[in-house]
Formats: C-alpha cells, structure tokens, sequence
C-alpha cells in the first residue's frame, strides 16, 4: 500500500512540473502596461503575410512556424529585456513563449493574441 501511495504521488509531482510552462501571460491591459516600459522588446510570431496586415508598432516578426525560429531569435532578441510575444489568438505565441524561455529568455505571453488586442480597440498599424 505504501509503494502505491508513493508511486501515484510521485505521478502527481511529474504531472505538474510537466505543466509549469516557464514564462507568464497576461491581460491586454497587462500587455498594454508591460510594452509601455523601457526594457520591452515586442515580437510577433505570426507569418509574414498575417503581420504585414497589422501589427503593433514597434513589432519584430520572427514566424514561429519556421524551422529556424529559435536561432532567428537568438541572434535578434536582446536577452536583457523582456520580450512581450504575441501572436492571432495565443496558441502560437504560447508555443514561441515556451521555446524562448527554454533559451533564457524572460517572456510574456498576450491571452488572446492580436484578435483581444483589436475586441480591446487597442492601436495597430500595417506600416
């Protein structure tokens, strides 16, 4: 009875450190406030096309989709700074969040993604 009582806590333990994501996430407002700062990068994670549409100012694009994803973004993101990730709906962004912070990187996550910031009528732009 002890074995099993130790094995099923045991599971338990790994089932929520396999859950800890390691990077936060946060509110439109939340978002809007934290790229606000000075020590904020903003990185869009989105294709290309879907960025050129509109984007926030300011805005990197590094398409988490690619294969290279990771090396593009250690050789252009600061590791000083937060970045602030965002991506059409969160899913993606949340995948890039995950990757970044595996590499060191301290990250945001926008819930949400671009279609809250808009619902929010926060400004974007397609310069």
């Amino acid at each position: 009875m002890k074995k099993i009582l130790i094995c099923i806590l045991s599971l338990l333990g790994l089932t929520t450190a396999c859950g800890q994501k390691g990077f936060e996430e946060t509110d439109v407002k939340g978002f809007a406030e934290l790229i606000a700062g000075e020590n904020v990068v903003v990185l869009d994670v989105r294709t290309a096309a879907e960025f050129d549409e509109a984007h926030l100012a300011g805005a990197l694009n590094i398409d988490v989709q690619q294969g290279d994803f990771v090396e593009q973004a250690k050789t252009s993101l600061p590791t000083d700074k937060t970045i602030a990730v965002y991506c059409r709906s969160g899913r993606r962004s949340a995948s890039a969040c995950e990757k970044l912070a595996a590499e060191g990187f301290r990250v945001v996550n926008l819930k949400g993604g671009i279609l809250a910031w808009m619902d929010a009528e926060m400004p974007t732009t397609a310069e």
